[in-house]
C-alpha cells in the first residue's frame, strides 16, 4: 500500500474548551464529574497554534483528567490580558456545539453534584436503551445537562445487556 493511502494512527487525547472563568469551570469538572487537574500554567500565545486570540495574548490553560492517563482529557482556556469578551451563555445543541458523552458508575451521585452548584440539568436521571454495535441490547440511566459556559453533556451508567 503506497504512503498516500496509508491509515494515520491517531487518537483523540483532549478536548479544550474555552471558559469565562477557569476556576469556576474547574470547581464544576472536579465535583460534579469526578476529574483531576493534570496540568496547570498560564502562557503567551504565538500566534501559530490556536485560531483564536492573537500573538501575545497572556491566555490560563488547565488540563483535567480522567481515570485514563492519555484520553478523555478536557482543557479549559481563558483569557487572562486581553480577557476575551463573552457571549451570553445559549443552553442549546446545534452545529458548532459540541456534545460530551461521558461514561458514569453512578449517575445518580453525578445528577446530585450538579445540583449542588445549581448545574443547568435538561434531563434528570431516567432509563433508556439502544442497541449496541454489538447486536446486544444496553441498557443505561441517562443524564444530561450544562457546564458552565453551556457545553453539553450526557452521561450515561450502563445498567445492563441483554440479547
Amino acid at each position: 500500500m503506497s504512503d498516500h493511502f496509508k491509515r494515520a494512527r491517531n487518537i483523540v487525547k483532549r478536548t479544550t474548551l474555552i471558559v469565562r472563568d477557569i476556576q469556576a469551570s474547574r470547581r464544576w469538572y472536579e465535583h460534579v464529574l469526578g476529574l483531576s487537574v493534570y496540568y496547570d500554567s498560564e502562557f503567551i500565545l504565538s500566534g501559530a497554534g490556536i485560531a483564536a486570540g492573537k500573538a501575545g495574548d497572556k491566555t490560563h490553560l488547565m488540563i483535567l483528567k480522567c481515570d485514563d492517563p492519555v484520553i478523555g482529557m478536557i482543557g479549559l482556556l481563558q483569557w487572562i490580558d486581553p480577557i476575551m469578551p463573552a457571549p451570553p451563555i445559549d443552553f442549546s445543541v446545534g452545529y458548532g456545539k459540541p456534545t460530551f458523552v461521558v461514561g458514569s458508575d453512578d449517575v445518580n451521585l453525578t445528577h446530585t453534584r450538579a445540583i449542588t452548584l445549581g448545574t443547568k440539568v435538561h434531563s434528570a436521571p431516567h432509563e433508556w436503551s439502544t442497541l449496541g454495535a454489538n447486536g446486544r441490547m444496553k441498557h443505561f440511566i441517562g443524564l444530561s445537562l450544562f457546564d458552565p459556559d453551556g457545553y453539553f453533556f450526557e452521561c450515561n451508567q450502563l445498567t445492563s445487556e441483554t440479547g
